[in-house]
C-alpha cells in the first residue's frame, strides 16, 4: 500500500508533514530512495576524501557497493566497487592504488579510468586472451557523477537532468563563492552517528525555529529574528542569518576571506540543503559540506567538512572552528533522535507547520511528496 501525500502538498499553512511511513516501514522508504536518492543527485562523498592520483575509497550508498576513486589526471570518478568478471568487490579499504587496480578473485585488472587492462589465463592456462572476452566492453561501470563546492553528487539511475540545469538557482545565488575551497585536513572534518532517518536531520537544518532551545549559546548572538528563512520550491531550502561573526584566535587573529565578496557577507551567513541529502553553509571566512549517508531508515551518518579560502590556515584556529561546530551539529542530536522515536506513535499525522516559521520544512516535504508522486506516475504510464 503506497503512503497517501496529498496533504503534504497542501499550502503551507493548512499541510502536513510525511506520514510516519516514510520514517520507519522500510517498504515506503525503498519507494522513495528509489524516487528521491536514487533517480537525483545525490550526496556521496568530498572530492577531498581522495586526495592524490590514486587514492580509491569504497562506499556503500543505498545498499549498493561504490568506489571513488582519483585517477591519474587527477580526475574523481565513481565506479561500482565490483569486477566485470563475476561481480566480486574491487576494493575493500580506503588505500593508494600504485598500479592496476586488481580483482582478488581472478586477477582481472583495470585502470584508474576503469578500462580492462589484463584478463589473466582467460583463455586458459597461459592464454591471457579469448576471441569472445572483449576488454573494450568490460571496463567498470561509471556513475555519473559531478563535483560542486567538493561533493561528489552521484546519479545512480543516470536518468536525472544535468546537475548544471538542475542546480542553476543555487549555483547562480553562492557565485560569489565560486572560488578555490580549501578542506582544513584531518582536523577539519568529523562524523557523527545518529540515531534517525536522514530526513530528520535535513528537516532540522532547515530552519532557525529550534535555536533559541537547543542552541542557547549560538542564539545569543545570533538571535532568532536575526534570521530569514530560503525557500526554492522544488529545489532548496534553508536558513540564512544577518549577524554572523567570525571566530577569532588568542591573539584576535582570524581566518582570512574568501577574495571578492560583495558587503553582504561582512555579517551574512546562509545554510542551505542541496536537495536530497547535503548541508551547506557559507560564511566569508570559511565553509562547510555535510553529507548525509542514509544507512539504513533509522541511522545516519553525518560526515562534515570544513574548508577554507587559503592552503594551511592556522591550525589552532581550525581545531577551534572544528570543535565549535561539532558542539552545535551535537546540539541536534537528541532532537532528531527524538523526533525519529515519535514516528512510532499511531495515528501521528505528520505533524503541522509554523506559517511563519517552517517554510523550509515543509518546502523539503513538498519536494519528496513530488518526486514520488512523479515515480508513480512514470511507473503506472509504462
Amino acid at each position: 500500500m503506497t503512503s497517501d501525500l496529498s496533504a503534504v502538498r497542501r499550502k503551507l499553512n493548512v499541510a502536513n508533514g510525511l506520514p510516519n511511513a516514510h520514517y520507519t516501514d522500510p517498504e515506503t522508504i525503498a519507494e522513495e530512495n528509489e524516487a528521491v536518492l536514487a533517480d537525483g543527485w545525490a550526496g556521496l562523498a568530498v572530492a577531498a576524501d581522495v586526495p592524490e592520483p590514486g587514492d580509491a575509497k569504497p562506499l556503500t550508498f543505498l545498499g549498493e557497493p561504490l568506489l571513488l576513486l582519483r585517477d591519474r589526471n587527477g580526475i574523481v570518478r565513481v565506479f561500482q566497487n565490483i569486477c566485470r568478471h563475476r561481480g566480486m568487490i574491487l576494493v575493500e579499504e580506503p588505500r593508494k592504488i600504485e598500479g592496476a587496480l586488481r580483482c582478488p578473485y581472478h586477477s582481472w585488472c583495470y585502470s584508474l579510468d576503469g578500462k580492462l587492462v589484463a584478463t589473466p589465463h582467460v583463455g586458459g592456462p597461459g592464454q591471457n586472451a579469448h576471441e569472445d572476452v572483449d576488454k573494450n566492453m568490460l571496463g567498470l561501470l561509471e556513475l555519473r557523477s559531478h563535483i560542486w563546492r567538493d561533493v561528489v553528487f552521484v546519479n545512480l539511475s543516470g536518468t536525472a537532468d544535468a546537475f548544471e540545469e538542475v542546480h542553476a538557482d543555487l549555483i547562480a545565488r553562492w557565485a560569489e563563492f565560486d572560488k578555490p575551497l580549501y578542506h582544513g585536513g584531518e582536523d577539519s572534518k568529523f562524523t557523527l552517528e545518529v540515531d534517525t532517518n536522514w530526513k530528520l536531520a535535513v528537516e532540522n537544518y532547515c530552519e532557525s525555529y529550534h535555536l533559541p532551545w537547543v542552541h542557547p549559546g549560538l542564539n545569543s548572538y545570533s538571535r532568532l529574528e536575526d534570521h530569514y528563512n530560503i525557500e526554492v520550491s522544488e529545489q532548496y531550502s534553508g536558513q540564512g542569518t544577518l549577524v554572523y561573526r567570525q571566530l577569532k584566535g588568542k591573539n584576535d587573529q582570524v581566518f582570512p576571506d574568501f577574495d571578492g565578496l560583495s558587503d553582504k557577507w561582512d555579517t551574512a551567513a546562509e545554510y542551505i540543503t542541496v536537495y536530497p541529502n547535503v548541508l551547506l553553509g557559507v560564511h566569508r571566512d570559511h565553509a562547510f559540506a555535510i553529507v548525509l549517508e542514509p544507512v539504513s531508515h533509522t541511522k545516519t551518518v553525518e560526515h562534515v567538512h570544513l574548508y577554507y579560502a587559503v592552503e594551511n590556515s592556522d591550525p589552532d584556529l581550525r581545531a577551534d572552528n572544528a570543535a565549535q561546530w561539532k558542539t552545535v551539529f551535537e546540539e541536534d542530536i537528541f532532537v532528531v533522535e527524538g523526533m525519529q522515536r515519535g514516528r512510532a506513535a499511531r495515528g501521528f499525522d505528520g505533524g503541522r507547520f509554523s506559517p511563519a516559521m517552517d517554510g523550509p520544512t515543509h518546502c523539503f516535504h513538498d519536494w519528496i511528496a513530488s518526486k514520488i508522486i512523479s515515480k508513480r506516475q512514470a511507473l503506472a504510464a509504462e
